[in-house]
């Protein structure tokens, strides 16, 4: 089953943000890239897919 997604647009207009035209292509273009990047996890072992990342204030510690 093939989840329809909203556009940028739309999920802009949600949250009462206005974007100019040309903005909107640049965004849409970009929206549609991370989707592609993303793809689908149908099939990935969940083993595979459990990075964490964590923020040290202040750098690396390396000890």
């Amino acid at each position: 089953m093939k989840v329809l997604s909203l556009s940028v647009k739309q999920l802009l207009d949600n949250k009462g943000i206005q974007a100019k035209p040309e903005h909107l292509e640049v965004l849409e273009s970009r929206w549609k890239g991370m989707q592609e990047l993303r793809g689908t996890l149908e099939g990935v072992k969940i083993e595979d897919a459990d990075i964490g990342l964590r923020n040290i204030p202040g750098g690396d510690h390396i000890g």
